[in-house]
């Protein structure tokens, strides 16, 4: 019996790391199918070892949190990275992904690149003050701090095509030699390669999920979130919830609304606080009892 982590999985094979650095080809022992447990990507698990350098999966312990898509678990951080220009960063989408960090328990950062082409403080300046690590990125600076924040950490990296994901990458560890454009060298990935979740090593330390095909357009499915829990997913209203003058109330147009007034004193991003009215206005479309009993 060892312990370890699942650092990839495809069609029912496992490969995990174990805690001795040992790395493990695993199928998962039949009792989970009547447990309906599907083993993830950044399980911590116990493995009964057979012959050579296999195993079975006996026992996934507690998860802390996981995505449906892509399908991982016990994630540390979210990286999401935007660009200053080409393409321009789209807030609403970001605030999104952000929300659904915060629900899930999972502490996201912000990387900016191009900064080298144009000025990023506009973006720098919203996040920051609602509270969040962000990391300004150009052709020969930046990459030491997201270096730093990715050690010792398990991060899902979100970020549409365009925005420098693969040059970041690279230029923290030369040795995953993602082609900027083409064809991961080392990934070998494709643009018709079967999809999978993979955990990769950084040389500096920490584990990356790079997902094949991955955008922000998949982890926004990853879950919903009802309009009486986004609230909490705005981290900076935090100081202002309960300080309204009515109960329940929505933060949207409310006569003594406590993150109104501290909008309007600009303590609180007006983009934000958009973003947020957007949301909430989209959960009040999901009949969160017809959700439940869907899944």
């Amino acid at each position: 019996m060892v312990s370890g982590t699942i650092i990839k999985a495809v069609a029912g094979l496992y490969t995990v790391k174990t805690d001795e650095a040992a790395m493990l080809n695993c199928r998962a022992r039949g009792l989970f199918r009547h447990k309906d447990v599907t083993p993830l990507v950044g399980d911590k698990v116990q493995v009964e070892l057979s012959e050579g350098n296999s195993g079975y999966i006996i026992e996934v312990e507690e998860r802390k949190n996981q995505l449906v898509r892509p399908p991982i678990a016990n994630i540390d951080q979210l990286c999401l990275v935007v660009s200053v220009c080409d393409p321009l960063p789209n807030f609403l989408v970001m605030d999104r992904l952000i929300a659904l960090a915060e629900h899930r328990g999972i502490e996201p950062f912000i990387v900016v690149t191009k900064t080298d082409i144009e000025d990023g403080s506009f973006i720098s300046d919203i996040y920051t003050k609602a509270g969040f690590a962000v990391c300004m990125v150009g052709k020969e600076s930046g990459t030491e701090a997201v270096k730093e924040r990715l050690a010792g950490k398990i991060t899902v990296l979100a970020g549409n095509s365009g925005v420098g994901k693969s040059t970041l990458l690279n230029n923290i560890d030369p040795e995953l030699a993602l082609a900027v454009g083409e064809t991961s060298k080392k990934l070998g990935r494709g643009r018709h390669t079967t999809r999978h979740v993979e955990l990769f090593e950084l040389k500096g330390g920490g584990l990356v999920a790079d997902t094949p095909g991955f955008s922000s357009i998949e982890m926004e499915q990853s879950g919903v979130i009802f309009k009486d829990e986004l609230e909490n997913c705005f981290r900076e209203f935090e100081d202002y919830i309960g300080e309204c003058q009515f109960t329940g109330c929505s933060h949207r147009k409310e006569k003594g609304c406590a993150v109104l007034a501290a909008v309007k004193q600009g303590k609180i991003s007006s983009q934000r606080h958009e973003s947020y009215v957007s949301l909430y206005n989209e959960a009040l479309e999901i009949k969160e009892w017809e959700y439940n009993r869907k899944n």
